[in-house]
């Protein structure tokens, strides 16, 4: 299951040594629900290697805006707190992989 990010956890999460992968989406955006599960995979995959969260776009307006995310899902991919990639748009679950992978 994908890591709940916010305001809380969100600045720890980038001092972490592990990569970060955040996809940032919304209740109502279909796109966003088809793109749910497969996340939570991934998550459950990358257990320990990676920190794969979701990011909640109408309850976290600083990070949203920090990364300039204006349209969902968006999932970007961080390692040593930089934005490394960035999927805009639903996708497949290999195409995930793929780019998390590049990550290591």
């Amino acid at each position: 299951m994908a890591l709940a990010i916010n305001k809380d956890n969100f600045e720890g999460l980038l001092a972490g040594d592990q990569p970060v992968v955040i996809d940032f989406w919304a209740e109502w955006c279909g796109p966003c629900r088809t793109m749910s599960p497969i996340v939570d995979e991934l998550a459950t995959e990358y257990e320990g290697k990676a920190v794969i969260g979701k990011c909640d776009v109408e309850e976290n307006d600083d990070i949203t805006m920090k990364y300039g995310v204006r349209n969902i899902p968006t999932i970007i991919f961080l390692k040593g707190g930089e934005v490394v990639d960035k999927q805009v748009g639903a996708c497949s679950k290999d195409a995930l992989r793929e780019k998390i992978e590049k990550l290591f």
